[in-house]
């Protein structure tokens, strides 16, 4: 089938990530084919590729046009505009897409806010919902600033909650006061957002101190929902306040775990149709070409940007 272009890793390159050549796919009878056409950064795959082998292909967010529709029947037509999530390889000209992990895209939407949505969406959508029905109920958001905090602010906002927003920095905060927090909270723990709970819902994709001191900021019945460990990956609390409160839970949150529980391409469908109706508004503070995927993957382990990283394929 020959070689197309494709993100992979390098590491003689900046973050480990530069473009090369991979296989052109071969696609299963329920999978299309998609021409991508824009591709978003999360800091869990561009952090795998600081270990992996050289030549791996990277990458889980996309969006494009379907090129060559599922045989099977199942999914879009082709030309359609989708987005798309893959568990590995998505940074691509051409992939292979399940098309239950495919999602067509209304015509306002663009590639580039579609991009954004696959894992940073469907984390903040299906980590919500975790707590059940949102409505007069108190979440507290910690990394705030980044892709799934600042998309869980607006979904839990949209669900009628209480929303308490953690950030690091004062200059971080505009944003979160913006889109619809209830509190702005700043500090390098969740101690600052104490005095605003407690809380029936902690969203946390820190880990280290700031996990480990919003637990006990947790209502009786309230749930912490861990997906990321962006400072730390060891923990410790009082296991006695943890329980004796009553009735509280940890949820380790893995996205590849939650899409054999319910499809990707439903939940992307979802947050294409907020982004249509004006009620979703993904924050891109970096644009670029996929050319400059090393630079831009560098930037993020840096944190040296707020929301997502979008790159442009040609």
């Amino acid at each position: 089938m020959g070689t197309i272009r494709g993100v992979v890793v390098t590491p003689d390159a900046p973050a480990r990530l530069a473009i090369g050549t991979v296989e052109m796919p071969v696609p299963a009878a329920s999978a299309a084919l998609v021409r991508v056409a824009a591709i978003s950064l999360n800091r869990g795959e561009v952090n795998r590729a600081q270990n992996a082998p050289a030549g791996t292909p990277i990458g889980w967010d996309l969006a494009g046009t379907i090129e060559q529709a599922a045989a099977d029947g199942s999914g879009p037509p082709v030309g359609t505009r989708v987005v798309g999530f893959l568990p590995s390889g998505a940074w691509a000209e051409v992939v292979a897409v399940p098309t239950h992990a495919l999602a067509p895209l209304p015509h306002e939407v663009t590639f580039a806010q579609a991009a954004t949505l696959p894992v940073a969406g469907l984390t903040a959508l299906f980590g919500l919902e975790k707590a059940g029905g949102l409505l007069g109920r108190r979440v507290l958001v910690t990394g705030a600033s980044g892709g799934v905090g600042d998309f869980a602010m607006q979904l839990a906002r949209e669900a009628g909650a209480h929303v308490v927003a953690l950030v690091r920095s004062d200059e971080r905060a505009g944003r979160a006061s913006e889109i619809g927090a209830s509190v702005v909270a700043i500090g390098e723990d969740a101690s600052a957002a104490a005095e605003y709970g407690p809380y029936d819902l902690v969203i946390d994709g820190v880990g280290g101190p700031v996990l480990a001191s919003a637990l006990p900021l947790l209502d009786k019945d309230g749930l912490a929902v861990a997906y990321g460990r962006t400072v730390g990956q060891n923990i410790t609390f009082d296991l006695g306040q943890f329980f004796g409160k009553g009735g509280l839970r940890l949820y380790g949150f893995i996205l590849f775990h939650e899409v054999v529980r319910q499809p990707a391409g439903a939940g992307l469908a979802r947050l294409a149709a907020l982004i249509d109706a004006g009620r979703l508004h993904p924050h891109i503070s970096v644009e670029k070409h996929w050319t400059e995927i090393g630079t831009v993957a560098q930037q993020l382990l840096d944190r040296a940007y707020p929301g997502k990283a979008v790159l442009h394929v040609d």
